[in-house]
C-alpha cells in the first residue's frame, strides 16, 4: 500500500511540476526567447537525440542497481534542466537545459513503471498505471490553472516553480520511496560493461522474439513520427493560422484549453479503466488501434480548421486521445515483460518513440517552414495512419496464455 500510495503521489507532483513549466513553455521559447517555428522544432530534436542516446544505459542501470535511485536522479537532473531553460532566455541555454532534462528524463522512464510493477505485483500493476495516470492528469488541471496565474507576473516564472517542484520531489524521494520488490545485480556484475551489455542484449532478444510486441513498437514508431510536430506546432497554429476570440490573450486561451483537454481526458480515461480488461493485451491492441484511428481523423481536422472553436475542439480531442493512448502501453508492457529486464524493456519502447520524433520532427518543422503549419499538421496526420494497421496485426499476434496441466490444476502430483 506504501509504493501504491507513492507512485500516486509521484505521479500528482511530477504532472503538477511538469504542466506548470511546460503549458506556456513554448510561448515563452517564441516570444521572450524570440525561436522560431524551425528553432522550436530543432529544440525537440535535441530533446529526442539525448533521449535516444541515454535512454537504453540508463534502463540498463535501473535494472541493475536501484529503481528507487534511478528515478531520483532523473527528477533532479530535470529539475537543474529546466531551471536553467527559465532562468536564461536565450536558443544555447534553451538547448543545454534541454540536454540536462533530457537525460534526466531518460533515468524515470521506464524504472519509475518497473519500480511500481515490482512493487504492487504484475496482477495489480495495470490497474495502479491507468489509475496513476488519473491522478496525473488531475494534477496537471491544477499545473495549467497555477502557470496561467504565474505568467501574470512574467512567462519564465511557471518554468521556474515547475523545475523548483522537482527538484524537491526528487529530495524528498530519498527518504519516502520505498524499494522492496527488486533485487538488484550481484555486486561484481554492476559495474562491468560486458554485464551492462548482456543485459541490454537480453531485452533486446526478449523483445525480437515476441511478435505483437514488434508490430506494437512499429505502431509506436508512426505516433512517434508525427507527435514531435504535433506538440512543436499546435500553439503555433493558433498563433498564426486561427486566432482567438476577442475578450482574452492567447495565454488564458491556452490555459483554457489545456483545463479542458485535461478534464476530458480524465473522464475518457476512467472510461477506458471501466470497459477494458487490462489484462488482456489483444483488447488493449484493439483500443488503441481505434484511439489512433480517431487521432488522425481530429488531427485532419485541426489542420485544416479556420475557426477558433472548431480548431479547439478538435485540438481537444487530439489531445485526449493521445493521453489515453499512454497509460494502456504501459498496461500492456506490465503484462507483456520480465521482472529482470522490464525497465530495460521500457527504456527500449522509449528510445523507440525519442527516434521517431529525432527522424520526424525536423521534416514536419521544415514543412512548416517552408510551405505552411497547416501541412505539416496534415503530414502528421498520415504518418499516424499506419500505426492504426500495426496495432491490429498486434491485436492478432498476441500469444495465448499457456495453460497448467489438469494435474496441476487439481493440485494432484503425477506419479
Amino acid at each position: 500500500m506504501r509504493a501504491y500510495i507513492t507512485y500516486l503521489i509521484i505521479r500528482g507532483v511530477a504532472a503538477f511540476a511538469g504542466a506548470t513549466a511546460f503549458t506556456l513553455n513554448l510561448v515563452y521559447q517564441a516570444e521572450v526567447a524570440g525561436l522560431g517555428p524551425f528553432e522550436l522544432v530543432i529544440v525537440g530534436t535535441v530533446l529526442e537525440s539525448v533521449c535516444f542516446v541515454a535512454q537504453m544505459p540508463t534502463g540498463v542501470l535501473a535494472d541493475l542497481y536501484s529503481r528507487k535511485w534511478s528515478v531520483i536522479v532523473g527528477y533532479l537532473l530535470i529539475g537543474a534542466g529546466i531551471m536553467v531553460e527559465g532562468l536564461i532566455p536565450a536558443f544555447a541555454a534553451i538547448l543545454a537545459a534541454n540536454v540536462v532534462w533530457g537525460i534526466g528524463a531518460t533515468f524515470v522512464d521506464g524504472a519509475q513503471e518497473a519500480w511500481v510493477v515490482d512493487e504492487v505485483g504484475v496482477e495489480r500493476a495495470p490497474g495502479v498505471l491507468v489509475r496513476g495516470s488519473q491522478v496525473a492528469q488531475a494534477a496537471a488541471v491544477i499545473g495549467i490553472v497555477a502557470s496561467v496565474a504565474l505568467a501574470g507576473v512574467g512567462l519564465n516564472v511557471p518554468i521556474v516553480v515547475g523545475a523548483i517542484v522537482w527538484l524537491g520531489l526528487g529530495v524528498t524521494l530519498i527518504a519516502v520511496m520505498p524499494e522492496r520488490g527488486f533485487t538488484p545485480a550481484p555486486p561484481g556484475e554492476r559495474g562491468s560493461w560486458r554485464s551492462m551489455r548482456g543485459q541490454a542484449l537480453t531485452a533486446v532478444r526478449a523483445t525480437r522474439g515476441n511478435p505483437a510486441l514488434m508490430l506494437l513498437l512499429a505502431a509506436l514508431l508512426c505516433t512517434a513520427f508525427a507527435s514531435e510536430g504535433l506538440d512543436r506546432l499546435t500553439q503555433l497554429h493558433f498563433l498564426d493560422d486561427v486566432g482567438f476570440p476577442s475578450g482574452g490573450t492567447p495565454v488564458i486561451w491556452f490555459g483554457v484549453l489545456s483545463v479542458a483537454g485535461m478534464f476530458c481526458a480524465i473522464g475518457f480515461t476512467e472510461l477506458i479503466r471501466r470497459s477494458v480488461d487490462l489484462a488482456d493485451p489483444a483488447r488493449i491492441a484493439r483500443v488503441l488501434a481505434v484511439l489512433q484511428a480517431a487521432c488522425v481523423g481530429a488531427t485532419v481536422v485541426f489542420a485544416l480548421a479556420d475557426r477558433f472553436w472548431l480548431a479547439a475542439a478538435a485540438s481537444v480531442c487530439v489531445g485526449l486521445l493521445r493521453s489515453a493512448a499512454g497509460p494502456l502501453v504501459g498496461a500492456w508492457l506490465a503484462v507483456q515483460t520480465e521482472a529482470s529486464t522490464r525497465a530495460t524493456v521500457y527504456s527500449l519502447v522509449s528510445q523507440v518513440d525519442a527516434a521517431g520524433q529525432l527522424v520526424g520532427g525536423p521534416p514536419l518543422g521544415l514543412t512548416a517552414e517552408r510551405l505552411s503549419i497547416r501541412a505539416a499538421l496534415l503530414g502528421a496526420a498520415a504518418i499516424i495512419a499506419p500505426a492504426v494497421l500495426f496495432l491490429i496485426g498486434a491485436a492478432r499476434r498476441v500469444p495465448m496464455p499457456s495453460r497448467r496441466p489438469l494435474v496441476d490444476q487439481l493440485d494432484v502430483s503425477e506419479p
